[in-house]
């Protein structure tokens, strides 16, 4: 969760309001113990974790939030009204080499797949098209997903084979960098690769650019509602005046609002009995042509299904107002003779950084709807609507050569010890296959980006922790003799990656840590790359309650070159965790593993005795 805490005042509390929200949707993990029969009660019989995730992420995952004012006075219009930091355009191309999970005989004779794509950023899901008993599948798909924060939001792509029953997996993607086209290699599976395109869209308040936008997006007169987007139009809903009664002219009507642009609409929450309603709700729309489209705004009566009144507000006059911005009570027709809404719009060019452009992907593009999944995995929201070119789908856009460094290597796998656990666990943790939303931007110049401050913490309590870690030591030890590893062990894979020009570490687990407590030990496993100690430069893996074998498999990168990482040194410490103001946080065990080894590009799987600094040579066990 994230929490913004703004705007700073000149009085107590200091802070005028803060907002709340999910970079992401949360997993949720319910505990019904003690409440066994809880779910045959009626009306909660139909209750579920993915219900309860929806509610969640239909309040506080972005871009919804929710923001609290501090102080009576502060105005937070603002903040209701949030504009993304930019647009991720995903380029959805083609695949090749899938695995073939259908099967005929029994097993006995392997088939194709029907690929399809599921692709997220934040609670924002597009689904392709499914293309039918193809290893080498073409879609030819484009998407356009908000970015609120940056850094920060995720992008995650998952292959899928269709089945009429449960849909096989066919891998995931993530750790890439932006380029203009490339192929990546699918990660979890034995073998694939995706050839995608992503294009980071800069929001600009000023019309100078549009024509241009226009013409590099084809946007001809016969596509004035369709194709790739040149503008996003950000409107808050705030209030309505003076609505009419509807067909009962004693009686209140529920009011609610249908916004539309072109054949894209939504409409906002019902408001009861009220002929003022309150909704402060935001929406967006992407434009595909500002100069030829309309906003159409209709108020209804959800009891009565009738109209209250409407207007139709062409984009063109947003074009013509100060920072492409109108905040204004517009006149409902139709309607009462005094009825208004009271919004604020705003349109927003995007602006695409300059790159070499593929002839194949400078043409006009079309809307198509992508098939609708019944797998639960894909969540209740209604996967988005991606862009697709006009071109013939059985041409896929040209594709840059791919080289030695992005195919991928499995010679870790070569080098481990016989005994040793295998290089990459069979399940990672969900936060490890993900995209960062920092790599969208193609030039850092155009993002707001703050410097990442050292973390004190780490700097100046760790002495301390090692001096308790020795206290707790000696009194385990009490006359008796420790074996060789008192402390316990951790398992790590290590590696260098030359394609993704990144440090790989994956925390396996750890063995016969020290009881911190009566009840055991909240073991969690903290790193740094020395001499990076800054807070931006840390990696956590989750905790594991109430035990003394901890198994995490959870992935992290650095990213470092392989000359630059053989003169770092790896921080490794296992943890104690503890709540707020606990007394039961502390150190569990430390150790520093210099990376200057030649075998560092084909990477190996260890287990590392633990020590009070992490200074004294480690036993490496094989085993």
């Amino acid at each position: 969760m994230r929490v913004i805490l703004e705007p700073l005042i000149g009085d107590m509390p200091l802070i005028g309001a803060l907002s709340l929200f999910f970079l992401r949707k949360p997993l949720l993990e319910i505990n019904w113990t003690g409440l066994t029969n809880l779910l045959d009660v009626p009306g909660l019989n139909g209750l579920s974790d993915t219900i309860i995730l929806d509610i969640i992420s239909n309040y506080l995952v972005l871009p919804n939030r929710i923001t609290v004012p501090l102080v009576s006075e502060v105005q937070i219009a603002q903040l209701r009204f949030p504009i993304p930091k930019g647009v991720l355009r995903i380029h959805f191309i083609e695949a090749q080499d899938l695995e073939g999970k259908d099967t005929y005989l029994k097993g006995i004779v392997k088939g194709k797949s029907d690929p399809y794509g599921i692709i997220r950023v934040g609670n924002q899901i597009f689904q392709s098209k499914v293309i039918k008993e193809n290893l080498n599948p073409k879609w030819n798909e484009v998407y356009e997903a908000l970015v609120y924060e940056h850094p920060g939001q995720e992008l995650e792509i998952e292959l899928f084979d269709e089945d009429p029953d449960k849909d096989d997996f066919l891998g995931r993607l993530f750790h890439i960098t932006l380029l203009n086209f490339q192929w990546f290699t699918l990660d979890e599976v034995s073998k694939g690769k995706l050839h995608l395109k992503l294009e980071w869209l800069t929001l600009m308040p000023t019309a100078d650019n549009l024509d241009k936008v226009l013409t590099s997006i084809r946007a001809d007169k016969d596509q004035a509602n369709d194709g790739l987007s040149s503008a996003l139009l950000i409107l808050y809903l705030d209030s309505a005046r003076n609505l009419p009664s509807g067909k009962k002219i004693n009686s209140n009507p529920n009011p609610l609002v249908l916004l539309s642009v072109g054949h894209k609409a939504q409409e906002s929450k019902i408001r009861y009995k009220t002929n003022e309603p309150v909704w402060e709700e935001n929406f967006t729309f992407f434009v595909h042509n500002p100069k030829r489209q309309d906003l159409e705004v209709e108020v209804r009566d959800e009891q009565h299904q009738c109209s209250l009144g409407n207007f139709k507000l062409p984009l063109s006059q947003l074009l013509e107002s100060e920072d492409l911005t109108m905040h204004q009570r517009f006149h409902l027709s139709n309607s009462g003779p005094n009825s208004t809404i009271n919004m604020k719009i705003a349109l927003r060019v995007l602006s695409l950084e300059k790159q070499a452009r593929s002839p194949d992907h400078q043409h006009s593009a079309q809307v198509k709807r992508p098939s609708v999944s019944k797998d639960a995995r894909k969540s209740s929201f209604k996967p988005q609507v991606p862009v697709s070119p006009t071109s013939d789908p059985n041409k896929p856009a040209p594709a840059s050569p791919v080289t030695d460094s992005d195919k991928k290597t499995d010679t870790a796998d070569k080098s481990q010890p016989p005994n040793a656990s295998p290089q990459w666990p069979t399940d990672l943790s969900r936060s490890s296959s993900s995209l960062h939303a920092s790599n969208f931007s193609c030039s850092p110049s155009h993002l707001s980006v703050k410097e990442p401050t050292p973390s004190i913490a780490s700097d100046i309590s760790l002495p301390i922790a090692t001096q308790e870690l020795r206290q707790r030591l000696r009194q385990l030890e009490n006359g008796t003799t420790l074996g060789q590893s008192p402390l316990g062990q951790i398992q790590l894979t290590i590696r260098h990656s030359s394609q993704r020009n990144k440090l790989i570490v994956v925390v396996h687990s750890c063995r016969n840590l020290i009881a911190f407590s009566e009840e055991g030990s909240d073991p969690y496993v903290r790193m740094y790359l020395l001499p990076d100690k800054r807070r931006s430069g840390r990696r956590k893996t989750h905790v594991s309650k109430k035990t003394l074998n901890p198994v995490f498999d959870q992935m992290f990168d650095f990213s470092v070159s392989l000359p630059e990482v053989q003169r770092r040194t790896l921080d490794v410490a296992v943890k104690n965790s503890g709540g707020f103001l606990s007394k039961d946080k502390g150190l569990l065990g430390k150790l520093l593993i210099p990376l200057a080894s030649e075998e560092l590009a084909k990477g190996w799987t260890q287990w590392y005795d633990l020590t009070e600094d992490g200074t004294r040579p480690q036993g490496l066990v094989t085993q």
